[in-house]
């Protein structure tokens, strides 16, 4: 890819070249050979411009004494230029693709190209240079070290100082053809492919192995492993693809695999790692790479103690331009002596001077192919299982791509042979491996039937909700009478827009016929119909359905009397620019149409597909909608002036598209010409070719005149030139661009002076808003009293349930098959309500059950009723939760239960407050009865048996039944609860009861239930309680005797002194059985 800064530089770029000519016309240049060396500035890559300087200006003075000692008078120069990418958010070669480009453009402006160029490093910046499809060619050759990938291959200008990806992807081809004696043929092969920290040198040679069209690709069996998840499930596979695994990296990324998880003894890895050599300097070896072969270059001529000032930068790509300048010296030496001798020199080939040459460098012995690619004797080094170090095993000569044995007896890993590449037991089948695929056909097979059913089943339940058509019937003349406040009503008539007209319930509708359908539409036609039919917005045209006649379909939409607003943007005289149309409405045209998309947008219909100013229509309050959206499966997309760019090269519809579409609507509503005015060119069709086929980086589009613009209409202009950017991904979104719009409109009142029917048209249009905000305001009031009477019903009654009664104004009886009740009810509240007054047993109760109500909303339970002291809840009804039901019956009464154990009774300060709490689980009927203060009501024998386990239950006590415990068992959920023993519930005989005492792990502050000598000792100090409570808050003598208490029993009790008689007061009439077992 190249990025769109760089084409404008092609055309000053364009030179002629003849390259055998290069060293004449160098030597013709008053003796300044240049090189111009063009590197990244970034100091975190090994061939960044800081670090080559030093090495070329080495190189400078090293040919400068080879061309003394020649008897020859002259020396090399150089310019170094680099470009920082650091202020890229992808920094390195992937922002470099155009820096080489401009940096020629500006050395060729000072006449300064020099004789060759060094460097780019990055691919994508010399292939911007050296392919002639891009348009460019050069007038100097170019020598890289590195430019890796195989869209530089063959390339006559380019010479490549280290070996390119096509050498090793030919290196890896012919080793795995090749038969050697500790080496079989292969076929398969696995290749690593990192998702991220790639190196340049790294992710080009992958990309050769890639590559579909390369000939590795082609020629063998390779399986790309795309990141570590792949990579994992290959390594874990029993049927492997192969046993050999092709990586780049170094050591440390074989030590990250390692510790994946167990690798196979018969995996083996192939590392290329070409420009490490540390091989060659610390030989031993790591217990990680004992089964790798390492590829790499052979050793080089630099060590890390060299005496040279730029010894700690030293790496194979400072010694690669090192290098290239030591060649270009030599090739032009050599041409210069050959002029002194009076003999030719024959240049290698017809563009470039530096084929077929060999010469020695820094990096060892270099040898340039015909192509200028240099070829290179690899190493492939194997850790021996004897010695523990490195050992070279063979080495590949790419010039003739052949393999040279070194050890002919190595002592490899694999018990001195490399593996197959193939697992052995590949098709071996154990009894496991057996059984699980037996089990997983099965449970294929099952899936598959259930999915059959289930697809049959939705298919035939959306077939049932067939699409039916208006009764054509209901569609009625349009009164003209209504219609009549129209502008120019008798030119409109004849419009098409306007040909079928009717009115549909009370309201002017536009038939608009589908042609492409006879009105039996298909399924994907039918819910794209639906979801057309939800849609309700103000900028948006309704459709209310279609209807059939005996000549076509037809689509019932809104009708917007005034027509479309390209027809407004036509009629001058009825809308002229100074007294109607001026900024202030065109913006508002234009905010409107951008709310209409906005929405579309968020809704279920995504996109339009077809907006253009002609399905823009307005309506008698000169209010702007969209019409003609949805129905894709219908409608086909539009192929006109309107059209993205991208649309036209390829069919479809996008969000993107339609902002570009709305920009050409833009500028026909802010310009008031014709769609896509264009000075120069008036034939749409011509239009549109030029849209779809750009001229390099000139983008056709309409004519936009910034010049005497005001600072407003350049923010608009802008706008709309943003909107329709070339580069789908820079066009803002309609929510942006209603943002702009809206801060346009507002600064356009801070002028100083305005004109009457401005004046009049910006009061006329705050009136507007001002009634659609009050529209807005009195819609949300009645949607809020709306909610609240609904959620007054929802109070009362089950959702399912209100829903049920507003629908049909009746609920059918239900069975369930499970559901959890819990009972509970106040100890003693009889005696309570005694020594209280009507108001604070009320206050009491209310106390009491909002806080027990506040605790259900925590759970998925519903509250039956409360009647006096007694509370109901279930759960699992009206809405069945599986097994969860006991679950939030027993959470919730856990929490019940911890609150009461903290509660105190205002009126009574001190007294305890004992709750008996009993939850069972069984089948149960509901069902609303009457028509008047209807009620849910439950209906069954699990309700009787829960109001027993609390009757019998004990104070502070969770009272579980058997049938609870066991749906509990079958849950997550771990809940601790205690035998309590076989329990007498009326009409069920004994069965076995438990307290649920807790949840393992959960904080329950749970109070503690009475014991036998609390209980007698509470018996005694109850009535002393209550009197010193009653007299603590100031009433004692008459006026203890005056309080109107719910019973006068009280007070003749209080007169004759029979508190302190021995009979316990009804507050601990606790309900216990005979069996004192049944005790804790």
């Amino acid at each position: 890819m190249y990025s769109s800064h760089s084409l404008p530089y092609l055309g000053v770029l364009i030179v002629a070249v003849v390259g055998n000519k290069m060293l004449e016309h160098c030597l013709s240049s008053k003796r300044t050979y240049t090189m111009n060396v063009v590197l990244l500035e970034d100091n975190t890559y090994g061939w960044s411009r800081p670090f080559v300087q030093a090495a070329v200006e080495q190189a400078i003075k090293k040919d400068k004494q080879e061309n003394d000692n020649q008897g020859l008078d002259f020396k090399l120069t150089a310019n170094y230029n680099g470009f920082n990418t650091t202020v890229y958010n992808r920094q390195g070669c992937g922002s470099s693709t155009c820096e080489g480009v401009a940096i020629l453009k500006m050395l060729h402006s000072k006449n300064e190209v020099g004789c060759v160029m060094l460097g780019p490093s990055c691919t994508y910046a010399t292939f911007q240079l050296v392919d002639d499809e891009v348009g460019l060619n050069l007038s100097i050759p170019i020598i890289s070290a590195g430019s890796f990938g195989l869209s530089c291959d063959y390339k006559p200008k380019l010479t490549r100082i280290l070996p390119p990806a096509r050498k090793i992807s030919d290196l890896l081809y012919n080793f795995m053809i090749t038969k050697l004696t500790f080496k079989t043929e292969w076929k398969h092969v696995y290749v690593y492919k990192k998702s991220s920290n790639v190196t340049e040198d790294c992710f080009w040679y992958i990309n050769a192995l890639e590559a579909p069209s390369a000939s590795f690709a082609s020629k063998t069996s390779r399986e790309m492993l795309r990141g570590e998840v792949d990579l994992k499930n290959a390594l874990d596979s029993k049927n492997r693809h192969s046993n050999i695994f092709i990586l780049c990296g170094s050591p440390d990324d074989v030590v990250s695999i390692k510790g994946m998880g167990r690798i196979d003894d018969e995996i083996m890895f192939i590392l290329l790692d070409i420009y490490n050599p540390e091989y060659y300097v610390n030989t031993t070896s790591s217990k990680a790479m004992q089964d790798v072969l390492v590829v790499t270059l052979p050793q080089r001529n630099y060590i890390n103690g060299s005496i040279l000032t730029y010894n700690d930068t030293i790496n194979d790509y400072v010694a690669g331009y090192h290098d290239g300048a030591l060649l270009f010296g030599k090739v032009l030496r050599e041409e210069m002596l050959s002029q002194l001798q009076n003999r030719s020199y024959a240049v290698p080939g017809d563009d470039n001077p530096f084929v077929n040459v060999s010469f020695d460098g820094m990096g060892g012995h270099y040898a340039l192919d015909e192509y200028g690619d240099r070829d290179v004797n690899f190493s492939m080094i194997f850790t021996s299982t004897l010695t523990g170090k490195y050992e070279t095993l063979v080495v590949f000569d790419t010039s003739q791509n052949k393999t040279i044995v070194i050890d002919t007896n190595p002592a490899l890993h694999w018990n001195g042979h490399l593996p197959p590449d193939v697992p052995e037991n590949q098709n071996v089948l154990d009894m496991q491996d057996v059984i699980v695929i037996v089990l997983s056909l099965s449970v294929v097979v099952v899936t598959a039937i259930a999915l059959i059913f289930y697809r049959q089943n939705r298919k035939e339940r959306l077939l049932q909700k067939k699409w039916s058509h208006i009764n054509p019937h209901l569609i009625g003349p349009l009164d003209e009478k209504e219609v009549s406040l129209k502008i120019d009503e008798d030119k409109r008539k004849d419009s098409t827009f306007f040909n079928h007209r009717g009115r549909y319930d009370k309201k002017p509708v536009i038939l608009k016929e589908l042609k492409q359908t006879d009105g039996d539409f298909t399924e994907d036609q039918r819910i794209e119909l639906n979801t057309l039919l939800r849609i309700d917005y103000y900028n948006l045209t309704k459709f209310y359905g279609t209807v059939k006649f005996e000549y076509g379909v037809f689509g019932v939409f809104e009708l917007c009397q005034r027509g479309s607003l390209r027809y407004i943007l036509n009629d001058t005289i009825s809308y002229p620019d100074e007294t109607f149309m001026d900024m202030e409405f065109k913006i508002s045209v234009m905010y409107d149409i951008a709310k209409g998309m906005s929405y579309l947008h968020s809704s279920n219909i995504e996109v339009h597909g077809r907006l253009k100013s002609t399905n823009c229509v307005v309506d008698n309050r000169m209010v702007v909608k969209i019409t003609d959206f949805g129905c894709h499966t219908i409608l086909s997309p539009g192929r006109d002036v309107w059209t993205a760019p991208e649309h036209l090269r390829k069919d479809g519809v996008s969000q993107k598209g339609d902002v570009y579409s709305y920009a050409i609507i833009a500028h026909e509503i802010v310009m008031r010409w014709s769609p896509f005015y264009t000075q120069y060119c008036s034939d749409p069709t011509e239009k549109i070719y030029r849209v779809h086929y750009p001229n390099g980086m000139d983008f056709f589009r309409p004519d936009l005149n910034f010049d005497g613009a005001s600072e407003r209409e350049v923010e608009l202009f802008m706008l709309i030139k943003n909107s329709w950017d070339e580069d789908p991904e820079r066009r803002p979104d309609f929510k942006r661009i209603e943002l702009n719009l809206g801060k346009i409109f507002s600064n356009l009142h801070n002028q100083a002076s305005e004109t009457y029917m401005d004046n009049l048209i910006r009061r006329l249009q705050m009136y507007s808003r001002t009634l659609e905000h009050l529209v807005e305001e009195r819609t949300s009031l009645y949607k809020a009293e709306r909610d609240r009477a609904d959620r007054l019903n929802f109070m009362l009654l089950p959702g399912p349930v209100v829903r049920s009664l507003k629908e049909t104004g009746k609920v059918e009886p239900e069975l369930f098959e499970e559901v959890s009740i819990y009972f509970s009810d106040i100890v003693g509240f009889t005696t309570l309500c005694h020594y209280s007054t009507p108001m604070e047993v009320v206050d009491m109760l209310n106390d009491i059950y909002k806080n027990f109500d506040s605790i259900l909303d925590h759970h998925d339970v519903y509250k039956v009723e409360t009647i006096g002291d007694a509370y109901m809840v279930a759960s699992g009804l009206p809405n069945r939760n599986g097994d969860r039901h006991a679950v939030d019956i027993a959470h919730m009464a856990l929490d019940i239960l911890a609150f009461v154990g903290t509660f105190e009774l205002q009126h009574l300060p001190g007294i305890p407050l004992w709750i008996r709490i009993g939850v069972h689980s069984g089948p149960c009927a509901a069902g609303v009865v009457g028509n008047k203060m209807p009620r849910y009501c439950l209906f069954g024998d699990t309700v009787n048996t829960a109001s027993r386990m609390e009757s019998t239950g004990l104070p502070l006590r969770i009272h579980v039944s058997q049938s609870t415990i066991n749906i509990l068992q079958r849950t997550d959920c771990k809940f601790e609860y205690e035998q309590r023993g076989e329990t007498y519930l009326k009409g069920k005989g004994k069965e076995m009861t438990y307290w649920l005492t807790g949840v393992t792990g959960g904080k329950y502050n749970l109070p503690t239930p009475p014991t036998a000598e609390n209980f007698q000792r509470l018996q005694q100090d109850l009535s002393e309680m209550i009197v010193s409570s009653l007299e603590n808050r100031g009433v004692g003598g008459e006026g203890f005797k005056n309080r109107k208490t719910l019973s006068t029993k009280v007070r003749r009790r209080e007169t004759n002194s029979s508190l302190q008689g021995n009979s316990p007061p009804e507050y601990f009439h606790l309900a216990v059985t005979d069996n004192p077992s049944t005790y804790l």
